[in-house]
Formats: structure tokens, C-alpha cells, sequence
């Protein structure tokens, strides 16, 4: 998704981009302007209005995630919304709790559909003449009544239980208090799917370009979630003791750099725990050993180990582990703890390798 995105600016601390589709979104108003028979340059107004529903949107779920201690990272504004990025592992995972979830999912189609309707009571004040009714709603030919209908209709869609919209993320926060987290997922992903080719389909009925676009943007966001599913149905029930390692080496901060070196010809690994007594102070890799002794000789493992690291316990979600140590500044390696025992360790070259022969032993059983 990034990748198909551009960035806008950053505001109060949070990098704001914008996804490629609103191009798309700009060469049908343009066109549909040109259809209508009205100027380029009010179906580029149009677009602008479309644009600015979905900052009122952003916006206000900006100021709800603030009000519920959601540091933000970045805002990725999409034609039906925006996706939260957040700045630390606690808030991601706050973030998708069912509570949290519930509670982000209503603002967005409430700030819209109050908006929406803000506008149209300035309307009928100053212009009590204007007929809001009178269709299309959404039409380059008058602007004040699209503004109106333009938020009305994000807001409505929202409402709708269909992954990835704010009713999607409600439904399977509700469906996930009884099923688990997968299965709610997968089944507001299918949902979304339902609905996206629904609202295509009435769109050509009626006809209506904004229907048919609208359920186009639904079934691929529906889609992407359901490729993003896919790691994590295999991985998310998934704990940290079952794929550590527990036969491993580690070093002693006071060791030297050549007997470390010695100790690691006999072993596979490429990083090591470093103890001192029976404490977790730092860990090294083979690599660093070997750059040391080649800049500045012999010298102590406590030199040149890493005394930055993350650690995890036996039972800890892998999925969790993962993401809380992507969020930060990624490890080596991931001591695993149990009190302050080191029972086990986690690195990048053994995780491919114990998630294969797990899926492979998850496969046989069936059959034993």
C-alpha cells in the first residue's frame, strides 16, 4: 500500500500520504464533469471536495486517537478513508483490542455525517431556495449540494460491515469477542466482498458512477486485507516456546574476543546471549566478533556486544513479539525469558526454518 502512495507533508508529528487512487478518483470527476457537460475545471472542484471529506474524516479519527493515548505515525488517506499507522508497539496493539477498535470505528461516519449535515443547515439558512433533494446529488454542476451529499454518502458507507470501512473493523471487533480474532477478520473481509460487488452491481442498475466506484475501492481494500490475513492465520496462535531455540551457546561479557571466536566455530549460530553470572547484559554476533579482532586485536566480548535488545517470554504471541520488535529497531536476535532464565532465543536465520517444520508437524497430525 505504501508503495502506491506519495507523501502530502507532515503535520504535528505525523507523515501524511496519500495513495495513487485519488489520480484515478481525479480522472473520473474530470471525466464525469466532461459527461455532464460541465467545465474540467468543476470536475477537478469536485474532486477537491471529495479529497476534503476525507481529511474531515482523518481529522477527526486523528483527534480521537490522540484523545485515547494513540501516538500516531502516519496517515495513509484513501478515496473510502484513511489507514492508522502508530509510533510504539503499545499503541498498535491497544489499537486493534475490540474496545479500541469499536470506539475508532464510529468517529470517522460521525465526523462525515455531522459535517455533511453542518453544511446543508448553512445551506437552507443562507440559500433556503436550494433544492438538496433534486439529483444527482453529486453532480460538478452544483457544488454546494455535492459538498453536502459527499459526506453524507463517506459517512453512510462506513457504517456499512464491511472490511476494511469503520463498520468492518466494529464487526469484527463484536465477532471477535466470541470467534477468535482470525476467524472475525476473515469473515468482515468476506462481508466486505459481498457488499463491494452489491453496491457495483446497483451502480450499473441505477446507473451510478459513485456506487460503482465506491464498491471498486471496497473490493480492493476487502482484498489486501484478505492477502494481509493470510501470514497471520498461519502464525497467530503461534507462541514464542514454540519456536525458539533451546540448545544454544551463549558467551560471558568477561571471555575474550579469540576464545569467543573458538566457541563459535562449533556452533550454527550467528548471534549469541552475552551473561554476566547469571544475568542478561548484551548480545553479539559472530560478524562483530570477527570485525573487532580485525580493527583492534584482541580485546572482551563486553566491548563490542549490543547491550540494546528486546526479550519475550515463553507464552508470548510470536505475532505480538514480531510486530513490537519491527515496530522498534528490529533485533538480531530475541532472548526468551522465563524469570530471569534464559530459556531459549529466537533469531532471524532459525524463524523460517522452526515455522516450516511446525506447519509440517501441524500437517501430520490429522493423520497420527
Amino acid at each position: 500500500m505504501r508503495g502506491w502512495s506519495f507523501p502530502i507533508g507532515r503535520f504535528l508529528g505525523v507523515d501524511v500520504r496519500i495513495h495513487t487512487f485519488f489520480l484515478l478518483l481525479l480522472g473520473l470527476s474530470i471525466s464525469y464533469a466532461s459527461m455532464t457537460g460541465a467545465t474540467g475545471s468543476r470536475g477537478f472542484a469536485l474532486w477537491v471536495l471529495l479529497l476534503l471529506a476525507v481529511f474531515v474524516r482523518e481529522i477527526a479519527r486523528a483527534i480521537g486517537a490522540a484523545w485515547y493515548g494513540l501516538e500516531l505515525r502516519s496517515v495513509l488517506l484513501l478515496p473510502i478513508g484513511g489507514l492508522l499507522s502508530y509510533a510504539t508497539p503499545e499503541a498498535t496493539e491497544l489499537a486493534a483490542t475490540p474496545e479500541m477498535q469499536k470506539r475508532m470505528g464510529v468517529i470517522g461516519p460521525i465526523a462525515n455525517i455531522s459535517f455533511g449535515l453542518l453544511l446543508a443547515a448553512i445551506a437552507l439558512t443562507f440559500s433556503p431556495d436550494v433544492n438538496l433533494y433534486e439529483r444527482p446529488w453529486m453532480s460538478p454542476s452544483h457544488l454546494l449540494r455535492a459538498a453536502i451529499w459527499v459526506n453524507l454518502l463517506l459517512g453512510a458507507v462506513n457504517l456499512l460491515p464491511a472490511s476494511p470501512l469503520d463498520g468492518g473493523r466494529v464487526f469484527r471487533g463484536e465477532f471477535a469477542k466470541t470467534k477468535s480474532g482470525v476467524k472475525g477478520s476473515r469473515a468482515a473481509t468476506g462481508l466486505g466482498q459481498v457488499i463491494a460487488i452489491g453496491l457495483m452491481v446497483a451502480g450499473f442498475l441505477i446507473p451510478n458512477i459513485w456506487l460503482i466506484m465506491i464498491g471498486g475501492f471496497v473490493l480492493i481494500g476487502a482484498h489486501m486485507e484478505d492477502q494481509g490475513m493470510l501470514l497471520q492465520t498461519d502464525v497467530d496462535a503461534v507462541r514464542m516456546r514454540d519456536v525458539m531455540l533451546t540448545q544454544f551457546s551463549m558467551l560471558s561479557a568477561s571471555d575474550t574476543l579469540e576464545d569467543a571466536l573458538q566457541r563459535s566455530v562449533h556452533t550454527l549460530q550467528d548471534v549469541f546471549p552475552v551473561v554476566r553470572g547469571a544475568n542478561l547484559v548484551g548480545a553479539v554476533s559472530r560478524q562483530s566478533i570477527v570485525e573487532a579482532l580485525h580493527a583492534d586485536g584482541n580485546g572482551y566480548v563486553q566491548g563490542v556486544m549490543t547491550r540494546s535488545f528486546q526479550t519475550a517470554q515463553p507464552d508470548d504471541s510470536l505475532v505480538k513479539t514480531l510486530r513490537r520488535i519491527m515496530a522498534g529497531q528490529g533485533a538480531q536476535m530475541v532472548p526468551v525469558l522465563e524469570g530471569d532464565r534464559i530459556v531459549g532465543i529466537i533469531t532471524p536465520q532459525n524463524l523460517a526454518h522452526s515455522m516450516g517444520l511446525l506447519n509440517q508437524r501441524r500437517k501430520m497430525r490429522p493423520q497420527e
